[in-house]
């Protein structure tokens, strides 16, 4: 069956149970808390809390999803960032054994597969500390799934990947069933027993709900029988097109067909969701994926053109389904712009790539950190005039172990601007950095003063006064108020003025340091929208909704009274 045919199999045989049909939602959604629609439930989260659904009780659903927490991993067997997730739900109309024995039966009878083990809940599988372990084992999954003829040996008991939710900051969640064929999981069953509050403190729902997923890609995957979801039809044209621009073969340049395919699509769902280049977070996602591609075309032989190319026969593979033929058009007219930009960087990039490379005791990690030029740029360069990447990638890493050994020194408080180069993403993490310590000061209170600092293109490393280890509620209202800031999309901007002034003000500062009469003061939001404003050098982005998704890692002790964070830019 083609992915056309087991999208309508599927709504067919969940409207002939009983289910109303509801179309997909947007891919930006109502919930501030998520980017992007990252799941089928998503619109349908005020009726597992009790607010009556128009469309009844039971609904089925084939729902866009973009999910940009594995963008870094596309180019796999199976990570993609724009994928349509297959779904039943239902509000209090059945619970586990109906779910189960519908899942069951499309997957037998419908689609003749064979099921290789189903997986359930159980709190042994999950360590002490975590907030999921008190939930019961599923024992009633467990019942229905040796009802329906599966062996005890095929009912696998896991942890914390059988437990779904919330989705976003706070919701409904429960444990799960999920089916496997083939060896791949193809369909996850959750059981909305719970409220999960942002302490991750659990209620149990007046009203149980069932929310399942079923990945179509995978699925198309398993029923086509071939070995990635990029052998499917809903990416086979794109990976035979892309071959035939750039005259080379997929089987030799797998990772670079597949991230062309994956972020060219996901880029064309955007723009037709409006969308634009840089305007808040979701346009910082979007520019990320245009410049990727073009980067990965130019390593093959690709240009602007070709990847445009791509757009209609994205079109064609979703035909009345989700685009009209204008909708191409506009993708490609919003997207160009960025690419000749991106495309331009590239050109001169390697130029001066080319360039530098002649210079005595060239290191690449330094110019790669310093100069902004992607690395797949200089590599590509490296191999052009010495055709031997062994010695690249040794040179790279020694430069890398220079660089963090220099870092080390830093963090002990060697040097106090904390900045390891003026690149683009350390640029941008500085940002982060400043709305940073203002989410810090506003859920941990004015105590709380900026203590150091150590910023790589890879990551932010900030220290800062409290006495007590954070909570997992408080790390993610900071995380909420610093995504907040970005998605409003604010400028950034710099006056300069006496210190008497700024400090008149309450502009942030390490007064520890010796400043000069005169200083900077980076401001955040202009007038009733001043979020901060900090005594700095620089340097900083324009505006907040080009710094993409911020995440916090980890929160730690740094010494006494000193906190410390690691937090990174998705």
């Amino acid at each position: 069956m083609d992915s056309s045919e087991l999208r309508t199999k599927f709504l067919s045989f969940f409207e002939k149970n009983g289910h109303k049909i509801v179309p997909s939602s947007s891919l930006l959604p109502a919930d501030s808390s998520v980017l992007f629609t990252t799941a089928g439930m998503q619109q349908f989260k005020p009726y597992y809390l009790g607010e009556t659904s128009p469309y009844g009780n039971n609904v089925a659903s084939c729902q866009k999803c973009v999910r940009t927490s594995d963008i870094e991993e596309v180019g796999d067997e199976r990570h993609l960032t724009f994928f349509e997730m297959l779904g039943n739900f239902s509000f209090g109309g059945y619970f586990k054994e109906e779910a189960i024995k519908l899942a069951h039966e499309f997957v037998v009878k419908e689609l003749k597969l064979e099921i290789d083990y189903v997986t359930i809940f159980s709190p042994e599988k999950v360590v002490d500390d975590d907030w999921r372990k008190g939930v019961p084992e599923d024992k009633e999954s467990f019942e229905i799934w040796k009802k329906l003829g599966i062996p005890e040996e095929k009912i696998r008991k896991e942890g914390v990947d059988n437990f779904w939710g919330p989705t976003g900051d706070e919701g409904p969640c429960g444990p799960t069933t999920e089916i496997y064929v083939n060896g791949i999981e193809i369909w996850n069953i959750v059981f909305n027993e719970f409220f999960c509050d942002k302490t991750k403190k659990l209620e149990k729902l007046n009203q149980a709900g069932v929310d399942t997923g079923m990945g179509l890609e995978r699925l198309a995957m398993v029923t086509q029988k071939v070995p990635t979801v990029f052998e499917t039809d809903l990416f086979e044209p794109l990976i035979k097109k892309i071959g035939e621009l750039s005259g080379k073969k997929y089987s030799d340049n797998q990772k670079d067909f597949r991230v062309i395919a994956d972020h060219v699509k996901t880029l064309s769902f955007l723009i037709a969701e409006g969308v634009e280049p840089y305007k808040k977070a979701s346009g910082s996602v979007l520019t990320r994926l245009i410049k990727k591609s073009i980067e990965t075309g130019w390593i093959i032989g690709l240009n602007e053109e070709d990847i445009n190319s791509l757009v209609p026969l994205i079109k064609d593979i979703y035909k009345d389904i989700y685009f009209e033929d204008k909708e191409a058009d506009r993708i490609v007219e919003v997207a160009k712009p960025e690419e000749d930009k991106m495309l331009m960087r590239i050109v001169t990039g390697a130029s001066d790539t080319t360039t530098a490379m002649s210079e005595q005791n060239y290191d690449p990690y330094n110019w790669y950190s310093t100069s902004g030029v992607p690395y797949r740029i200089i590599e590509e360069e490296w191999y052009k005039k010495h055709r031997n990447l062994k010695e690249f990638k040794q040179k790279f890493e020694e430069g890398r172990k220079k660089h963090q050994e220099l870092s080390r020194t830093a963090s002990a408080g060697m040097f106090k601007g904390g900045l390891a180069d003026n690149s683009e993403q350390t640029t941008k993490l500085h940002t982060a950095a400043h709305l940073m310590l203002a989410g810090l000061r506003k859920v941990l209170g004015d105590g709380v003063f900026q203590k150091g600092s150590n910023i790589t293109a890879e990551r932010l490393r900030f220290d800062f006064s409290h006495k007590e280890k954070m909570s997992s509620g408080q790390i993610k209202d900071v995380e909420n108020f610093v995504n907040g800031i970005i998605e409003k999309d604010l400028p950034v901007f710099v006056e300069e003025m006496p210190l008497e002034k700024a400090k008149e003000i309450n502009a942030m500062g390490v007064f520890e340091s010796k400043y000069g009469e005169n200083v900077k003061v980076y401001f955040i939001g202009k007038d009733d929208e001043n979020v901060s404003k900090e005594i700095c050098g620089g340097p900083h982005v324009e505006r907040t909704g080009i710094l993409g998704k911020f995440h916090i890692q980890k929160e730690e002790s740094s010494s006494a009274g000193v906190r410390r964070i690691k937090a990174v830019l998705e």
